[in-house]
């Protein structure tokens, strides 16, 4: 469990199992032309954990993931990432070493597919042929035939193009994914496959993400905790089970906005949340 302003919020405490940490944040404030945008944040990222960063647009959600790669500095406080601060590292070094997915892609569209996939690995100095491997490789993983490694972006559907910016994420292997409302353009049935899809690929790999949505029924689905911004703040760090009980106004103004919504699987029925013990719990 993550604090606020040094208050336990919740049940969990990962503060106190710091071997487990991978990202934190230690009363960290940033105010850019005197506008406060993130104001006394406290939380810690366990390590191969999904955390969703929740909260409406202007909350501080993708805020804070700018500053886990050091495209913002801090005004006060430090965010660490593997026990060292941001302000400490390379900022080169550290954003290779962080895949960052957002909600355009951001392929460049004058590439392949392949080159896309494999621009990481080439920065980082790969062998062509060790490229060519991991691109295929990730192709089959994350579902896209082989045979699109040789197109161009704008020959992609939007779900194809979502799934090469996930491969593309992954290319040189991150310990940590970032990604920010990565499936908020796409149509509700595409949207629901590749959250599915992105549920199992993470069971499989078991990386540390970060994901900022505004979605309440998605946060349930593919979070391990979720994180609940507020101008600026963070109200509190919850598992899907918490948040659906809890009396935080927040998350009980999300719950009524969102009543009715539940994640639903292929066939129509609500899906499950693994909980820490391997059983599944409803998520709604």
């Amino acid at each position: 469990m993550s604090e606020l302003n040094s208050k336990p919020v919740g049940t969990s405490n990962p503060a106190s199992q710091p071997e487990r940490s991978v990202i934190e944040f230690r009363d960290v404030h940033l105010t850019i032309n005197g506008h406060p945008l993130i104001a006394g944040l406290n939380l810690t990222v366990r390590r191969g954990e999904t955390l969703v960063l929740l909260g409406r647009s202007g909350s501080g959600k993708t805020t804070a993931l700018k500053l886990i790669n050091h495209l913002h500095q801090p005004s006060a406080g430090e965010v660490l990432v593997e026990g060292r601060a941001t302000t400490h590292w390379d900022p080169i070094r550290l954003r290779r070493s962080i895949g960052y997915v957002i909600q355009e892609v951001g392929l460049l569209p004058h590439f392949t597919v392949e080159r896309n996939v494999g621009m990481v690995p080439t920065i980082e100095g790969w062998a062509r042929e060790r490229i060519h491997n991991r691109v295929y490789e990730l192709l089959r993983l994350v579902g896209l035939d082989a045979a699109l490694a040789r197109r161009y972006p704008a020959e992609l559907s939007g779900g194809q193009r979502q799934r090469v910016g996930v491969a593309r994420a992954l290319a040189a292997d991150p310990a940590i994914l970032l990604m920010d409302e990565p499936f908020g353009a796409l149509d509700p049935i595409t949207r629901c496959e590749l959250q599915s899809e992105f549920r199992d690929l993470q069971e499989k790999l078991a990386k540390t993400v970060v994901f900022v949505t505004h979605d309440l029924s998605e946060a349930l689905f593919l979070g391990s905790r979720i994180g609940l911004f507020d101008d600026g703040r963070l109200a509190g760090v919850y598992t899907a089970e918490e948040f659906l009980g809890c009396d935080d106004p927040g998350a009980v103004a999300y719950r009524s906005a969102f009543r009715g919504i539940a994640p639903t699987d292929d066939r129509g029925e609500v899906r499950q949340q693994p909980s820490r013990d391997g059983q599944s719990n409803s998520t709604a």
